[in-house]
This record gives structure tokens, sequence and C-alpha cells, in this order.
């Protein structure tokens, strides 16, 4: 009896452990936990590397080195401008990180023997996305993480009552200056179909709610 036993375990391991793999491949492929706990992280990566473009509202911490007294953590005015010590306004707007550093530390030899200065995107909030017409919260929001169509109608309080959730659309701008009109269809994505509308959100995009 317990040979028995002991040989319909030895036969059931192999085929256990293969389902486990399978399933932990499966899930990475359709975009599982690990892939979904991925994409924030590859976003923060590409918003903070070296040809990420400074816009207004974004926070910036500007740290000199051994100057503590002028280092500051700055947001980024309308104008494109932030005010430090010593040198006043400076343009920050339209530039790198790394080439902002560079005009500061050019800046600051005037008051200090070799500035060393670093310049990082403490926080994210030039990249904008706007949502309107019939929803709850109409307005511009920041896209500082990965967010989808559904997760735009949802941060923006959720469609009106008289909302058309089958003719939402994304318009878009496009590098040659057109735009693409993408749909959208609530009723369809929240009943787990037609998924593949459910598209990340660019910065500029506008979700229109008829």
């Amino acid at each position: 009896m317990k040979s028995s036993m002991k040989q319909v375990v030895l036969f059931l391991l192999p085929l256990l452990g293969f389902s486990l793999y399978s399933a932990a491949q499966t899930g990475v492929a359709a975009g599982g936990p690990a892939a979904i706990q991925a994409e924030p992280q590859r976003l923060a990566a590409n918003l903070h590397s070296d040809d990420y473009i400074i816009g207004s509202d974004d926070v910036l911490a500007v740290n000199i080195w051994k100057e503590p007294e002028i280092s500051r953590t700055v947001p980024v005015r309308p104008d494109g401008k932030i005010t430090l010590p010593l040198i006043g306004d400076i343009q920050a707007g339209g530039l790198t990180p790394h080439k902002l550093q560079d005009n500061i530390a050019t800046g600051l030899r005037s008051y200090v023997s070799s500035p060393e200065v670093t310049v990082i995107v403490q926080e994210v909030k030039s990249l904008k996305f706007n949502i309107v017409g019939e929803i709850a919260k109409p307005g511009s929001y920041p896209l500082s993480q990965p967010t989808t169509i559904l997760d735009a109608i949802a941060t923006g309080g959720g469609l009106r009552d008289f909302a058309k959730g089958s003719h939402i659309y994304v318009l878009r701008s496009n590098s040659d200056g057109s735009h693409s009109k993408l749909p959208f269809d609530y009723k369809q994505v929240i009943k787990g179909k037609k998924l593949s509308e459910n598209v990340e959100l660019h910065p500029g995009d506008t979700v229109v709610i008829p």
C-alpha cells in the first residue's frame, strides 16, 4: 500500500511543478502581477532619465555639494523658471536635469568655488491628461504613473448619468501635427470585452465623454 502511494506521489510531483511553471509564465505573458508591478517602475525610470524634459509644476531637488544653505527643493513656475539663492531666477522648463545642473553651476561660479550641482526631478507634475464632458470631475490630471482610459474615468469620479459610455474616445496629438481619435466602449470594457481599447494614456491626451 505504501509503495503504491509513493508511486502516485512521484507521478504527480512533476505534473504539479509543470502546472505551477505554466501558470507563472501565463501570468507574466498576460501582464500578471509581476508585469503590472514593473510598469510604474518602467515609467518612473523614463521620467527621471537624462532625456526627461522639465516642465511647469515639476518639483526639483537642487543640491549643491557642501553648500546646504543654498540647496533647495523648488517648484517650476508657469513661466518655466525657478528661483535659487545667489543666482535668482533661472530657466528650468524645456531643459533636461543634466543641462540645468550645468547652467546652475555656471551661475554659481562667481560665488562658490568649483560648485558641484545635482538636480533631481522629485515630483513629475508637468505630464498631464485631460478629461472632459459627462464626467463627475472634468479637468486636467497628472500623468505620473501608467494610466489607462478606465483609470482616468475613475480618477475623474466616474461617468455622469447621461454619459454615452459606448461613444467615449481619446484625442491624441501625433508627432507630425496630426490628431488621432481612439474609440473606447466603456460598457464593453467593464464586461471584459474590447479590452484592447483600454489603452495607456500619453501626456497631452484628452479623454472625451459625450
